[in-house]
């Protein structure tokens, strides 16, 4: 059993909660942010809610858990919740953080204050779970230092009734805990734009859009893998923020910025940190195209990669037959580099060349 101890971390103050946060509990819960993410929460929650999550916290301290408020100056802001540990040494935590609070590396610090107060009290391991589309917690894990070890697929059920996957992070007694920055680091403002096209996040309200380009001839046609259904594209739309924020890939819509309209979409992937090196790929409507709408796009990501990211290297490659394609890299500031021959699988059994092209970081 855990003594029931206040941990102080910068202006943060960890206490066991009380009557005095039901109504900022309930604001909290009921913010379609927490609702979203904590499906199993009343909706709509109310005071009752929160005084039968009061006595369950208090029953959790006397089961051998904890149940913390994340309070600053003397405001409730959030809470951290910790299981029993297991025969293994092993608990599990959980957070949330109140709406007028995000933003500002409170789950992070609390995460972080309370994982470290667990390893004093003789835990060995800590692990949590976030949803693989709750990039803010993706980040708190990864800032908290704790280390991403797996995915759980289809593991909780959402208020619509679909699945959705969780990723796990664990942190052990020996870890350092040190929180290295991002490797790809988020856009600021979310959003690039030169004024004529704009890059967002690939979302999964994109899903449709994605799907109908990908099935329009000219951009099957060059299009590596078999086809794929709506439904796989909406699951990919739902991985691309969790794959930004663990430094493996970046997927951006590529939007008209006069009028949102989605255009087509850009990629930075084969992220390799060792070489400093990766690789872009795009397909673009064909309503869009004769614009340069591309090859914007491709300078545009180029450029912030080289300003925001210590890669070296940004490679392409096209199937010898895509001139269109090798007209964009050129125009983007690209230079032929190689060919590899007979890499990419035609439909029709025969194999194309790859011409790569490199762009190098400016000296």
């Amino acid at each position: 059993m855990f003594p029931r101890e206040v941990i102080s971390s910068g202006s943060l103050v960890l206490r066991a909660p009380a009557g005095v946060d039901a109504e900022s509990i309930v604001m909290t819960c009921d913010d379609p942010v927490t609702a979203e993410f904590l499906p199993t929460l009343p909706a709509p929650y109310t005071l009752r809610d929160a005084h039968s999550y009061l006595a369950a916290a208090a029953a959790k301290w006397e089961c051998g858990g904890a149940e913390f408020a994340i309070t600053e100056n003397g405001r409730y802001v959030g809470a951290v919740g910790v299981s029993e540990p297991d025969e293994q040494g092993t608990v599990e935590m959980g957070y949330l953080v109140a709406p007028w609070a995000r933003g500002k590396g409170v789950a992070s610090t609390a995460a972080r204050a309370v994982a470290e107060w667990l390893f004093d009290r003789g835990v060995h391991r800590v692990e949590l779970q976030a949803m693989v589309e709750n990039i803010a917690s993706l980040r708190v894990a990864c800032k908290a230092g704790f280390t991403e070890e797996g995915r759980r697929r289809d593991a909780k059920l959402l208020r619509d009734g679909s699945r959705t996957d969780f990723i796990i992070f664990a942190r052990l007694a020996h870890d350092s805990g040190e929180s290295a920055p991002p490797y790809l680091p988020p856009f600021e403002g979310g959003e690039l734009s030169d004024g004529v096209v704009l890059l967002v996040p690939l979302a999964p309200d994109d899903a449709g859009d994605f799907h109908r380009m990908l099935a329009e001839p000219s951009v099957a046609e060059y299009k590596l893998g078999p086809a794929t259904t709506l439904e796989e594209d909406r699951r990919r739309c739902r991985y691309t923020g969790y794959w930004w924020a663990s430094g493996q890939r970046i997927e951006v819509a590529v939007r008209d910025a006069a009028s949102g309209a989605f255009a087509g979409h850009l990629q930075l992937m084969q992220v390799t940190p060792v070489l400093g090196q990766a690789m872009i790929g795009y397909s673009l409507r064909s309503a869009f195209r004769g614009r340069g709408f591309m090859t914007r796009a491709v300078r545009l990501l180029t450029d912030w990669a080289f300003a925001n990211t210590v890669l070296h290297r940004i490679v392409a490659g096209t199937d010898v037959a895509n001139t269109a394609s090798q007209a964009v890299l050129e125009r983007a500031g690209f230079s032929r580099e190689s060919v590899l021959r007979e890499l990419f699988p035609r439909p029709d059994g025969t194999r194309a060349d790859d011409v790569e092209w490199v762009r190098l970081r400016p000296r």
